[in-house]
């Protein structure tokens, strides 16, 4: 496993973490997670990715007990925790969610770290933008968060290159911390935000990567390519945003395509999606997923594929995958 820093950060990560979206409480128990979070660590993970909205807090709180069990030294692993939709989705209140206001965010923080037992989380992102709250209220809160000793890093996810530009400027000419890493979607169908829209981000803010879903959501195993299987990610319940994503067939059509590639590697397709995610230098870490120990073994051999993508083998990925994608 290599490790890279997080942005111009001197924070390093692990090249592959893993993520607790969808499978934590719904598919994986505490239980489970202690076993999983105990092979990754093994394997070199050091960073382990969550967020207050998944599972409706329970997701956290299943990897706190876990990584509790587990007794690791604080300094020995890295976990983020996410903030925008709020808990309670069926509240009247007009401050618990899809907001980042500077009451939301600094109770939501308490919430997090009451939820998944320690004393400072250290990454916390703005899950999604909020153009209902002026920018420079979000940025003082998360800046806060920071210098009360309750988070160490703050970021975004998903948000336009414009408003990471201006949170950044903000920071900068108020003496605030600065957000310092992004977290996007990114993988061969979906690449221009990441490669396009953030590219002057990198050079002149130092921006860092924690992408998420380098498998589409799962389209790029393959196992959508004949619909959508039961038990699979997209025939859970609340998932049925992602069936037509995961039956494209124009994209499904090219996964046969991209199979050759990663036969003469000596890898499957999911293993050459996620290794080509992580190829790209930008990317600080590519955050997996996994609702068992063998898929979580098998995306950990994307690390020994990595190497093998050539200018040669990337050039005929870009073929297949660039005209597909968003």
């Amino acid at each position: 496993m290599q490790y890279r820093r997080l942005g111009h950060s001197g924070l390093q990560v692990s090249e592959l973490s893993l993520g607790s979206w969808v499978t934590y409480h719904n598919q994986v128990d505490v239980a489970a997670a202690r076993e999983m979070l105990a092979v990754a660590m093994d394997a070199g993970i050091n960073f382990f990715d969550n967020a207050e909205v998944y599972a409706a807090g329970k997701s956290e709180i299943v990897m706190g007990e876990a990584i509790k069990a587990l007794k690791w030294p604080r300094l020995n692993y890295i976990v983020s925790t996410k903030f925008f939709w709020g808990l309670d989705r069926e509240g009247q209140s007009a401050n618990r969610k899809d907001t980042l206001n500077r009451k939301y965010l600094m109770q939501a923080i308490d919430g997090s770290l009451q939820r998944m037992g320690l004393d400072f989380i250290d990454l916390v992102y703005c899950h999604r933008s909020d153009p209902q709250t002026p920018i420079e209220e979000t940025v003082r809160a998360m800046s806060d968060m920071i210098s009360h000793g309750k988070a160490l890093y703050w970021g975004t996810s998903e948000w336009s290159a414009d408003e990471i530009r201006e949170a950044w400027n903000i920071a900068e000419r108020n003496h605030l911390h600065k957000p310092v890493m992004e977290q996007p979607q990114y993988n061969l169908f979906h690449r221009k935000r990441v490669e396009q829209e953030y590219k002057r981000l990198f050079e002149d803010i130092g921006l860092g990567l924690t992408t998420w879903s380098p498998l589409a959501s799962g389209l790029l195993t393959g196992k959508y390519r004949s619909g959508v299987p039961a038990g699979s990610r997209g025939a859970l319940e609340g998932m049925a945003f992602l069936v037509k994503g995961l039956t494209d067939a124009a994209r499904n059509s090219a996964l046969t395509q991209l199979e050759v590639i990663a036969t003469e590697l000596g890898c499957s397709l999911s293993q050459l999606a996620i290794a080509w995610t992580a190829r790209n230098p930008r990317v600080s870490t590519v955050i997996t997923g996994a609702s068992n120990i063998s898929q979580l073994r098998h995306n950990l051999g994307a690390v020994e594929v990595a190497p093998k993508l050539t200018p040669e083998v990337m050039t005929r990925i870009d073929q297949i995958s660039l005209p597909l994608a968003s």
